[in-house]
């Protein structure tokens, strides 16, 4: 999505909830079909590289927007997911952490070099920011994804910085 990963939640994907207090929240959503509802998330404390963002390794440019819309997806159809909502909301989004087949997406994503922590969300969750400070420094170290070249933090990208070869 145009400001950071956004999840869809479909019909396969359910929120963990207690039958007797049902979790609300307010959320724009968009119709797929009839009676089926998609809602986007933000991931708490993870900045994504944009869809249309472009990084620079030894081959060139490469889209590694993409690449991270795309790994979230695949992720996405992997397994079930738990989402877990945040009192709070960023773009006008929910934010919330979510886990697929027992793994945090946010962390997954870090440590591919397709999204780097953004820690500062994350002070009322002092591990979830040490793993994201790991990973990302894992990351950065094995030169996963992104992190092989150049690339520019999704913000700055959003504020309308460009990479050379973008230009």
């Amino acid at each position: 999505m145009k400001r950071g990963v956004s999840l869809i939640a479909l019909a396969a994907l359910t929120l963990v909830s207690s039958p007797a207090a049902p979790q609300t929240f307010d959320a724009q959503g968009r119709a797929i079909d009839g009676d089926t509802v998609a809602v986007d998330f933000r991931l708490l404390g993870v900045d994504a590289f944009e869809r249309r963002q472009l990084c620079r390794n030894a081959s060139g440019c490469w889209t590694c927007g993409k690449a991270a819309q795309d790994f979230a997806a695949k992720a996405l159809r992997s397994g079930a997911a738990t989402i877990s909502l945040r009192p709070s909301s960023s773009y006008g989004r929910p934010v919330a952490t979510v886990r697929v087949a027992g793994q945090d997406l946010g962390e997954r994503m870090i440590r591919a070099g397709l999204a780097i922590p953004q820690v500062q969300y994350l002070r009322h969750d002092p591990a979830r920011s040490r793993r994201y400070a790991t990973a990302f420094t894992q990351a950065k170290a094995g030169r996963a994804g992104a992190f092989a070249g150049s690339w520019l933090e999704p913000s700055r990208w959003r504020r309308g910085e460009r990479l050379r070869c973008e230009r």
